[in-house]
């Protein structure tokens, strides 16, 4: 399917704190993770109409974020960014695509780093 990315509602720099790692202090003490989430739309109609129900509601998507974050625990973010990208499709029928990034500062490597990260893309079928 190709996407129209004419149009897109952004959510940058989302801070959340969960369990999501594959070392044991990762899974129990957890840390921060940083989300940013581009949803890609053919033209939004709230564009003209100004009415919250034609477009993507990124009040709605902010919690289906946070309660996926809250409760998750996988050992790998980009198995933690998939789960993100399925959850938002499925709540945002006026998506075409998603686009999702997953920074993990913290991670535990030795070195001087800013994050670590994965960005993945999702149309929807």
């Amino acid at each position: 399917m190709a996407v129209n990315k004419q149009d897109q509602v952004i959510m940058k720099g989302m801070l959340f704190h969960s369990h999501v790692g594959v070392l044991d202090f990762e899974k129990e003490d957890g840390q921060t993770f940083e989300i940013d989430v581009i949803f890609y739309s053919e033209r939004l109609a709230a564009c003209e109409s100004d009415d919250l129900a034609q477009t993507i509601d990124y009040g709605k998507a902010y919690k289906i974020i946070s309660q996926i974050m809250a409760s998750a625990r996988y050992d790998l973010i980009e198995r933690l960014a998939g789960a993100i990208a399925e959850a938002l499709l499925c709540a945002f029928s006026l998506a075409c695509a998603v686009e999702l990034t997953v920074r993990k500062p913290q991670a535990p490597i030795k070195g001087r780093f800013s994050f670590m990260g994965v960005r993945i893309y999702r149309e929807r079928s």
